[in-house]
Order: structure tokens, then sequence, then C-alpha cells
């Protein structure tokens, strides 16, 4: 018999504790005694640690059948460490157990000797008690499961207890399945292993293959594949810029080497018009990326796909301000060519496509999403070897010509640009509804006017989509919906039926990053003077063809003043002295907006604020975003009151995306407040945490940080949750922010961490449950804390006047900081620098 549990000290629910026959034993994801940090084990054969990929661990040449004859001693030690008879006194003891065999406790490592198909069936019969293949704390079952030992040949029983536990149990076995293992023997410390390093791992290893596409020959089957496609006509289809006639060529010999795909190939038109785009709707199909020449086995010339990331789920193509922060955790993760990759990809857009897509889909050819192009390519030249210096410097110049011509093209001209207050906005141009949506999606907007006219809702869209009814506040919707999706806030009662009118903070920041990183570049790689072909912008487009020169040279000086414009025109138009904060910019009612939005921040990110309106936002605008679990997209005053007919929308309060997450905490360190960063990329990595030990491995694509769950109730539910077993993808820009976030952690916070230890018991005083309502109303008040004040927030007077003393001290402080560019804090093993650009990566 097992003995009851007998764990010291406080754990989290759902960390799993291992109990043996002869002595109760804790074993948490992190230890107490290891401080979060378990060693990394030997695997008995010599070879490297249990914590190695699935695909290590679990390959093996050879299979040995559980019925040979005990005189397989010889073939037997040919056999690969994880297979259950692959060692030579195993046979014996397997067949013939020994009733006094024992596991030596000192020296060994705990393995277990396990039927891969049984103990499966036995976990999801007595612990999925919910039937969605996935053992979370949701599920009632007993949490306890027995398995033998490896070197006893499974006559000592162990007892494997917990949600995490039993939930690693459940995908290492899935993981022996893909490998097609029928009997394993598994290390007791794949089972338990510190969270922190299991999904790190998962998403170094896994992860990033499991969203990685390529389109050509044999990437196409799984690129085609387009969930969000309604129409009748599904057949997998490909479209090819115009001119591109080698790579039109190829995808047709594809065609018809491959009959099986039943793909169509199409070339589209030199000039895209959005009535063209309209006309293909119910023809989607996949947009063709970059490609190199490589020569195959056969010793032919061909081409190949340059590989991306995808999102993941339901978005399975590359995707825009996505594809950025996919980039950010591929540097860390060292697959410096994959965002090599995606940049090129970029660069290949912008020269066929025009812009970086929303997506590369056939629907999306008229719409962009927020620009990173210029901080993503410089990132990636920073990693590049110095060894090839001169070919690097080629291949930024060709990104930084794209980059120098979407922000002309694109930002810098009419619709998005306004010329007005100088600011850019989000403006797609298109015809009818957005096609991606599900087919409900627009329902309440369209049963009003379908209603007046005594038809259906469907047949109303299909009259309005074709052109055969005329509705102006229809139009209207719609031009500010796609403007929302060009955004990437989709939706939010921010952008709600104005986002075509807005001049969004984190729009025009991101533009001064582009227009800084622009004239950086120029001045220390290209001699101040950089030539490009002639590229119209608002400025420019009054010139007479015939009169327009055929190359432009671009210098730093005119860069950087057009950044010290830009600066001028967003303090000015979108400053709020009072509050402390920056707000959008309504360029139709030339009005600053109200709503309170965490992309403040983005001009921390950019460099666009000064050191004196960074304070005020850290001391006004930082107590209303962070909560327990992260940054929260907006506050719940700006985002009002919920009802029936006014539901949640996703990017609006009590949500929280990594976006976010990751540009604060790079902006909170430039400005050298460290401290800030640190604590609220805590919570955030907490948050990942807990639902990867609580719910089976889960990353999913957003988080309500108020109420602390990945199960939210709001439109598109949520990406990254639906799998079987094991999680194979996470979600793209989740996943980059978890090993982006440990980059912040030192080895305390790491091992907290790895307790998962709430937020409130590793900051003290820095509750926002318990004093944020008090911390917020003295900082925008100035005013003395009065006791009712902190009644109301539910806290004592002394914490709440603890905490704001904490946060006049904290700027007090910041003002004798310099202004920090470099700081590289102590990283644990295997995480490489954070993506702040280190002066000595910074190449002149």
């Amino acid at each position: 018999m097992t003995e009851s549990p007998s764990i010291a000290g406080k754990a989290s629910p759902g960390v799993a504790t291992t109990i043996t026959n002869s002595k109760a034993s804790a074993s948490s994801p992190a230890s107490a005694k290891s401080g979060g940090s378990l060693p990394a084990l030997d695997r008995q054969d010599g070879s490297s640690s249990v914590h190695i990929p699935a695909n290590e661990y679990y390959s093996s040449s050879n299979y040995v059948s559980r019925h040979r004859t005990l005189g397989n001693k010889a073939s037997a030690a040919a056999q690969s460490f994880n297979d259950p008879m692959a060692h030579p006194d195993s046979a014996t003891k397997y067949r013939r157990p020994r009733r006094g065999s024992h596991d030596d406790k000192a020296t060994k490592p705990r393995r277990f000797l396990i039927d891969v198909e049984e103990t499966q069936k036995l976990i999801l019969e007595q612990e999925d008690t919910d039937g969605d293949f996935q053992i979370t704390v949701n599920d009632v079952g007993p949490k306890v499961i027995t398995l033998g030992t490896a070197d006893s040949a499974g006559f000592n029983k162990y007892d494997i207890r917990g949600t995490y536990m039993l939930s690693n149990l459940l995908q290492e076995l899935s993981l022996a399945q893909d490998y097609g293992r029928k009997y394993v023997v598994l290390d007791e410390a794949r089972l338990n292993e510190n969270p922190v390093d299991r999904l790190s791992r998962m998403i170094r290893h896994h992860f990033w293959d499991g969203l990685t596409r390529r389109i050509d020959a044999e990437g196409l089957e799984m690129i085609a594949n387009d969930p969000k496609n309604r129409s009748k006509n599904s057949a997998p289809r490909i479209y090819i810029p115009f001119g591109e006639d080698e790579v039109l060529e190829y995808y047709k010999n594809v065609a018809v080497q491959k009959p099986h795909l039943k793909l169509e190939v199409e070339q589209l038109p030199q000039d895209i018009s959005p009535e063209y785009v309209q006309s293909i709707n119910d023809k989607a199909g996949i947009l063709a990326l970059a490609m190199t020449r490589f020569v195959d086995e056969e010793g032919h010339e061909t081409l190949k796909g340059v590989p991306f990331v995808v999102p993941g789920g339901r978005f399975n193509e590359m995707y825009g301000w996505d594809s950025y922060f996919e980039s950010l955790g591929l540097l860390v993760d060292g697959r410096l060519e994959l965002a090599k990759g995606m940049v090129d990809n970029f660069v290949y857009e912008i020269q066929h496509y025009g812009k970086i897509l929303n997506a590369n889909r056939s629907y999306y050819l008229m719409r962009t999403q927020p620009p990173f192009l210029t901080d993503m390519m410089l990132k990636v030249y920073d990693r590049l070897p110095f060894s090839l210096e001169i070919e690097n410097k080629q291949w930024l110049a060709v990104a930084l010509t794209a980059a120098i011509k979407e922000y002309l093209t694109i930002w810098m001209s009419q619709p998005r640009y306004d010329p007005e207050c100088g600011l850019s906005r989000f403006y797609s141009e298109g015809i009818g509804m957005p096609p991606e949506t599900e087919a409900t999606h627009f329902d309440h907007v369209i049963k009003p006017y379908a209603d007046a006219k005594g038809i259906s809702i469907e047949e109303y869209s299909r009259m309005y989509n074709e052109g055969e009814l005329h509705e102006p506040d229809l139009d209207t919707y719609f031009k500010h919906d796609r403007a929302v999706r060009e955004s990437g806030h989709d939706t939010t009662y921010r952008l709600d039926n104005c986002a075509a009118d807005i001049a969004t903070v984190d729009l025009n920041a991101l533009l001064y990053k582009y227009e800084i990183d622009i004239a950086e570049t120029i001045q220390t790689l290209y001699g101040d003077s950089f030539e490009t072909p002639f590229f119209t912008c608002y400025d420019s487009a009054k010139i007479p063809a015939e009169s327009r020169p055929a190359t432009m040279t671009h210098t730093s000086a005119e860069w950087f003043e057009r950044a010290r414009i830009r600066q001028e025109r967003i303090n000015k138009y979108c400053w709020n002295e009072e509050r402390g904060f920056y707000f959008d910019y309504d360029t139709r009612l030339k009005t600053m907006g109200t709503y309170e939005s965490v992309t403040t921040f983005y001009t921390m990110w950019s460099g666009c604020a000064d050191r004196d309106k960074a304070e005020k936002m850290m001391a006004n605008a930082l107590p209303l975003f962070e909560v327990t679990g992260g940054l929260v997209s907006g506050t719940e005053s700006s985002r009002g009151l919920i009802t029936l007919s006014r539901p949640n929308r996703q990017w609006d309060f009590p949500f929280g995306w990594a976006p976010h997450q990751i540009i604060s905490w790079i902006g909170f360190e430039k400005y050298g407040f460290m401290e800030e960063a640190k604590r609220c990329c805590y919570r955030w990595l907490y948050t990942i945490t807990k639902s990867f030990v609580d719910f089976n491995g889960v990353v999913p694509e957003k988080f309500d940080v108020v109420n602390m769950t990945h199960k939210v109730q709001v439109e598109y539910g949520n990406v990254g949750i639906d799998f079987k077993f094991i999680p194979r993808e996470g979600f793209g820009w989740m996943n980059s922010s978890y090993q982006v976030g440990l980059g912040y952690m030192d080895r305390q916070l790491r091992r907290c961490l790895g307790n998962v230890m709430e937020p409130i018991a590793v900051f003290k005083g820095h509750d926002p449950c318990a004093i944020s309502k008090a911390v917020k109303a003295a900082l925008a008040s100035s005013a003395v804390i009065s006791p009712m004040i902190a009644e109301s927030a539910g806290a004592d007077l002394d914490t709440i006047a603890a905490a704001y003393n904490h946060s006049v001290e904290s700027l007090q402080h910041g003002q004798e900081r310099e202004h920090h560019v470099d700081s590289i804090i102590a990283q644990p093993p295997d995480t490489t620098t954070r993506l702040i650009r280190p002066r000595s990566l910074r190449r002149g």
C-alpha cells in the first residue's frame, strides 16, 4: 500500500506530489530545497539531461517485444535507453520479478516502466471526468495513479499525484505515441519538472516547430487550409503577384505534379483595387510569399518557400504585428534564420502587395497592420554574424528600402495620413463586409436594416455585398470596422464606430520609432546617405509623373526632423497634462479622446515620451492598468457598462494581451523603471504559468487578467485551448512573451515563478485588488489619503499610505536615474539577453 501524502508548507492548487511506498516525499514543480530549479538529471545510459526534446528522448531504432525470450540479452544491449526492454538485465527482471527487488533511492533517479496505451486509457477513464481529453483542475477524479518502477521491473509501486504531474504524464504518453512507442521507461523528472523550465522548453523545441509554415510544394497542403473561409468554393487556391512569372510556373507545375491537392493557381492584376478584392471573396486563397533557389536531391535547381511562423489555431497564415512579436521570441530561442525569413517575407509583401498585409490571404489585400518592420529588421541584423558584414549590410539595405516605401506610400499618404494634424491613422479601403468573420458576426448590425426591408438577414447581407442595396450608414460602419481590424485591436469600444477617424497614440508612436530607426541606420551604417527609388507620399503626390525623379536620396537629418515633428504633434494632440498620460486624437471631431488605454506606454517603448512625461505616466497611468495578472488593455470606466445588448469586447477591460505586456516592459526598462518592469512581467508570467500548471499545459491567445482565467466569455472565444492530450503550438505571441519575459526574471523571481507563487506574496504592498482604488485617487488628485478612501478600497490606511509613499519614492528615485537603454540583468541558464539593443550590438 502507499502512504497518504505528507507535505510541509503551502502548495499551489494543482501542484503535484509523488508518494513512495516506503516514505512520503513532496515533489512539487519546484522543490523548496532547490528553490525552484530542478537540477539536470543524467540519463542512466550516460547521455544528456532527461529534459531533452521529445524527438531525442523518445526516438529509438528498434522496438523490442515484451514477449521476447530470456536469451535476448545481446540484442537487448543494443537497444535505445528508452526501450523498457533495452537493458540486458531488465529482461529477466521483467519476466521474473524478484520479490526482494527495490530501488536504490540514494543513487538513482526514479524511472517508471509504462505500457503507453493502457496507461493513457486508464488516465482518461479515471481522471478526465469532463471528457475533454485533458487533465485539469476542473476534473474531479481521485488525481492519483500508480506506476511501477523500471528498476524493479514494475514490482515497486509509486503514486503519481496531482493535476500537474498527471497532465504531464498524459502529455508524455502522447509524445511517446507520436514516435511509435508501445512501452517506455519514463523519468519521473519529466513529470515533476519545474513548470517554468518545462514550458520554456516546450516553446523552444516544440511550439515554434508546430507553428512554422512554408509555401511551396511541400508546405502547401498545410498552409492552404483556411478555417475562416466560409465560401462554397473552398478548393485550395494560391494567388501569385503580377510579374512573378517564374513563381507562377512553379506553382502550375506543383498543381500538375500533385493532383490530389486540387490546387488552383491564379495571378493577381498589376493594380489591386477594392472592387477586385471583393470580386474574389468567394474564391479566397493564400497569397504567395518569398522563395529562394536551391538544388534538390536529384541535382535540379528549383524553388523553396521562405519559412515563417503563424499565430496558431484558426490563424493559419503569416500575420502582420503577430510576426513581429513572434520574432522576438524566436531571437531569444536562437531561431535567427527563421526570424530573418519573416523579415524577408515582409519585404516581399511590400514589394509585391504594396504593404505589410494584415495576413497573406486574398481577403486581406487592402488591409495592413501596426508597423514594426524597422525594429524587427534591426534586431535581426544585430545578431547576424560579423564575418558576413558586407552581405548583412546588403540584406539590411533591401529591408530598409522596403520600410521607407511602406512609411511613405502607406502611412504618409491619404487616406491614412491626416494633413491637418500631421498624424496617421488606420484606414483600410474595402467594399462590403469583412468575409473572414463568423457567419453571424454582423447579424446584430444588419438586423434593423433587414427588418425594415422585410427580408432575412442572410438575404440582406448578400444584396448589400453584391451592390444591389446601398446604405450609407452601413458603408460608414464597415469603414470603421475594417480600420479596427487593421489596428490589430479588433474589437474594442475605444475604436467602436470611429476607428478610421482616430489618430491613435500607439500607431504614431510606432511611426516615430520608424523615423528614428531609419535616421540612425542611415547615419551609422550608410554614410548618412541612402538612395531608394522615388516613392510618393502626401507631400510629393502633387508632383506630375513626368517630373518625378527616378530615385531619391535620404539623409539622417531629414528623418530626425520627421521624428521631431511627429513627437511635437503627438504631444500637442495626444498628451493630457492634467491626467498625466496620452490619449488618442479624433481627426474628424478635432478633439482628444477620453478612453484610458494601456497603449499610452507605446510612447515609452518608442522613446517618444520625454523624461517628465514618462514619470507622470508611471505615477498616473500604471496604477490604472496594473492588475493581478499583468497589464489590462483599458480601464473599466472607459469600457463602460456591459449588458446583453452591449457585450464585452476582447481588447477592453478585463483582458490582457501579450503585445501590450512586451511593449510596456521594454518601455519601462528604457526609462530605468526596472522594478516596475519586473513586477508587471512577473504578473504576466505567473498568469501563463498558473494556467499551464492547472490546465494541461494550455497557452492561449489572451487572458482575463482581472479574474485570472483563460476561459473568457467574449467575441471569438479564445484560441489555443482546443487540443487533445498535449498542446502542440501554444499561441505565437504568447509563446514569445514567456520567452522574452523570462529575461526580466532574476533568480529569485524565477524561483518564485517555478513555485507558482501569487504576485501578492512576491510583491508585498503591491496588491492592485486591495490598494488600486486609493492609489489611483491619491495619484490623480495628489491629495492626502483619507480613511474614507482606504475603507472603500478594502485596505487599512497604513497599507494604502505605504503603497502611495512607495510610488512617490519610486518617482523621486527615477528622477535621479539616467535615461536607461542598456540594462542587462543576470540571466538564468538558457535565456539570452533581452531585446533592447545594447550598444555592444549596434554597428557603426
